[in-house]
């Protein structure tokens, strides 16, 4: 995935402001897909020279309302039917994991009890984040909700690990 996708996305819901897509990550995507102001303002800037954005309104210093074109809207299509999405493989929670022998056993446990730990401050995030949305039937909302029980799952399922794997340690 990239930010140029995520912008698209949140567009093809309605106009935003760059200030408003920032809001938008910070409240929805950070989880999945972080971003900053300076990235995503450069990126709007590379979707309106492709033409797959246009600027609709202009504001009080400097703002700027876009909105998506056809052609940002074929390209979101296009990535979300015609690309397979990238396998991460990479994970330095698990290449930590794997060469916890050198340490001792006590130090072994107290790296999956951080994990542990970790876990659960994610989960509550997430129902924070949950609890603070006002959630309607609009398709961010509906899709938006399917993700956030993906992340509400995802740490239940590495806190029962680390708590499994943390007992395996003699």
């Amino acid at each position: 995935m990239s930010l140029r996708h995520a912008l698209l996305g949140l567009l093809s819901e309605r106009p935003a402001s760059g200030y408003d897509l920032l809001k938008s990550f910070d409240t929805s995507l950070a989880n999945v897909w972080p971003a900053t102001q300076s990235q995503i303002y450069t990126e709007l800037s590379k979707l309106a020279d492709a033409e797959m954005i246009s600027v609709t309104a202009q504001g009080p210093r400097g703002r700027k309302e876009y909105t998506l074109a056809d052609a940002g809207l074929a390209e979101l299509r296009h990535w979300l039917t015609a690309t397979k999405p990238q396998r991460n493989t990479r994970s330095e929670v698990l290449l930590r994991v794997f060469f916890l022998g050198v340490l001792t056993p006590e130090q072994a446990r107290g790296y999956l009890t951080e994990l542990v730990e970790l876990s659960q401050q994610g989960e509550e995030s997430l129902r924070r984040l949950e609890d603070s949305v006002d959630w309607d039937d609009d398709n961010l909302s509906v899709y938006g909700r399917i993700t956030l029980e993906y992340g509400l799952r995802f740490n239940a399922m590495r806190r029962e690990w680390a708590e499994w794997a943390a007992g395996q340690i003699r």
